[in-house]
């Protein structure tokens, strides 16, 4: 498509911040006002449509894409997408260690306890620690202050939230990675180093190759960008 606008604006608006593109106000795909809570994620997209060349290209719209889907699919159902962050605390790579005396447990207990303690201090639960892949459910109280915590949390924040909890295959790092406010988040970095360590163990081991690299650097930088997008919404 070719471009269509020359530029580009953030309009301040009740409950938030819209673009226009000349006069034109944006929409989600699926046809709802885009409007976003924070003026710091207003202006990252913005700067994804000022980048765009001659020809438009679809592919360089991420922001965009999340801020849709929290608009289209998360907001009209909040409950939904709570429930689904839960799954990864009922299944959080945190909690499945390998046996003990195993080197590979050494190096997960380094790594994930000083995490998981934090969180249960922070939140004033208690994960079960589980030896081998066994699924053991998670106390019910801990279940429940989890859900009051998401509950807090407007569609864009637990938008990026989902992303990160996929990615990492962990609720503990995704809410790690929003810290209690929004700028004190653990580095994206040292987060998917905790949430990748058996994978890049086993690199370790036996080496890397290079679709393995390729496919972790890609994946890295989806968790970042998750990680951008629920810190710029969380400033609204």
């Amino acid at each position: 498509m070719k471009r269509f606008y020359s530029d580009v604006h953030v309009d301040a608006l009740e409950g938030g911040w819209q673009l226009r593109l000349d006069t034109r106000a944006l929409k989600t795909a699926g046809g709802a006002p885009q409007i976003v809570p924070s003026r710091d994620l207003a202006d990252a997209l913005a700067d994804e449509w000022r980048a765009q060349g001659d020809e438009i290209d679809p592919t360089r719209f991420p922001l965009r894409d999340m801020a849709d889907y929290a608009i289209d699919r998360v907001a009209p159902d909040r409950p939904a997408t709570i429930g689904k962050l839960l799954s990864y605390a009922e299944t959080d790579t945190l909690c499945y260690r390998a046996d003990e005396g195993d080197a590979l447990r050494t190096r997960q207990d380094e790594a994930w306890e000083p995490l998981l303690l934090d969180a249960e201090r922070r939140y004033g639960v208690r994960f079960e620690r589980i030896g081998g892949i066994i699924h053991r459910r998670q106390p019910d109280a801990t279940m429940a202050r989890l859900r009051e915590e998401l509950s807090q949390f407007g569609p864009f924040v637990l938008t990026g939230l989902l992303n990160l909890a996929g990615l990492a295959c962990s609720l503990t790092v995704a809410m790690a990675a929003l810290g209690e406010d929004a700028d004190d988040g653990a580095d994206a970095d040292a987060l998917w180093a905790i949430a990748n360590l058996e994978e890049d163990w086993q690199a370790v081991q036996w080496g890397w190759d290079s679709e393995a690299l390729e496919n972790r650097n890609r994946r890295f930088a989806a968790f970042a960008l998750a990680l951008t997008f629920a810190r710029l919404s969380r400033r609204g």
